[in-house]
């Protein structure tokens, strides 16, 4: 039985009793049930397009060709996609055409496809990308993810993408619970960024200094939250020294309601508490990093989900 077979079978199943995800709900979504993450078996999404904002070592001068997906099995109550990570914006579309997309942003001249909370897509994603790659895809394949993924999921993809991009959002068990309903999300992430270490065997870059290969974790400063930002930096750093770069990103943007349920998060992160994390992890001998500038936490930098290239 070939590679493709298995990968077409198990798809089957899973679709029938979703367990993709460390949530598990076991939907029928081939038979039109949504999951946790709020989706069927038909990929949605929101917006195919360059995107200028990543790391530089992503974006670059040319653009990420980013593909945004709708829906989420995380959920946190602070989520700056929220419209499409509840999955109220979005279109439903083929592989054929996910395969398509990707042909295009190709030509656009992306300097990779870069593939946003797709997880619960997983084995179309799969699909659409081999069937790019055997009409010319070349450019590198960037999975863009919260972190709660499964470490045997992700086995699905190893092959067909060359850079992993997690979020390590919490260190502690109850932060994740609290804010994201998932306790066990340290434990997950800490998972899930081994086996992405272990596929891509990295970091690679081309001489302009755009990552060809590799891991590159996120860590986005919670206000009030300095010590668990500690935690997740030298975890990272005493774990896998020189096979990681981390980002350390200072633009959480309140969203509308969430300091009524939660007052902590209801406002930015202060410029005192970013430069303690960044001296922290300088202190620790972080090289293979990326640090933010000015004023990042606006609205104006999350995307419009408008269904352009879609």
């Amino acid at each position: 039985m070939t590679a493709r077979t298995d990968l077409e079978k198990e798809k089957n199943r899973q679709m029938h009793h979703c367990i993709l995800c460390p949530r598990a709900c076991g939907a029928d979504r081939a038979g039109g049930r949504t999951g946790v993450c709020g989706q069927t078996d038909r990929i949605t999404a929101a917006r195919a397009a360059l995107h200028y904002w990543e790391e530089p070592c992503i974006s670059g001068k040319e653009g990420s060709g980013t593909v945004f997906f709708s829906g989420c099995s995380l959920g946190c109550v602070f989520c700056q996609n929220r419209t499409i990570a509840e999955g109220s914006v979005g279109k439903k579309i083929s592989e054929d055409w996910l395969a398509e997309i990707f042909l295009k942003l190709q030509e656009q001249k992306a300097n990779n496809i870069n593939l946003v909370t797709g997880g619960h897509f997983i084995f179309q994603i799969a699909e659409s990308l081999e069937k790019a790659k055997a009409r010319g895809l070349q450019i590198p394949v960037v999975y863009n993810t919260s972190g709660y993924e499964k470490a045997d999921t992700l086995k699905y993809l190893e092959g067909l993408v060359d850079i992993y991009m997690p979020d390590f959002k919490y260190w502690k068990r109850e932060t994740a619970e609290k804010y994201a309903g998932a306790a066990d999300y340290p434990d997950i992430a800490k998972e899930a960024i081994e086996e992405m270490i272990r596929q891509t065997n990295g970091p690679v870059f081309d001489d302009r200094g755009i990552m060809r290969k590799g891991v590159l974790a996120r860590h986005l400063i919670l206000p009030g939250h300095v010590g668990e930002a500690k935690s997740i930096i030298r975890y990272l750093l005493e774990t896998y020294k020189d096979r990681i770069y981390i980002s350390i990103m200072n633009q959480y943007t309140p969203m509308p309601g969430v300091a009524d349920r939660f007052e902590e998060l209801g406002r930015k992160v202060t410029k005192r508490e970013y430069e303690r994390v960044i001296g922290y992890a300088l202190e620790l001998g972080l090289e293979q990093g990326f640090v933010q500038e000015g004023e990042t936490a606006k609205e104006s930098f999350i995307p419009l989900f408008d269904l352009a290239g879609i």
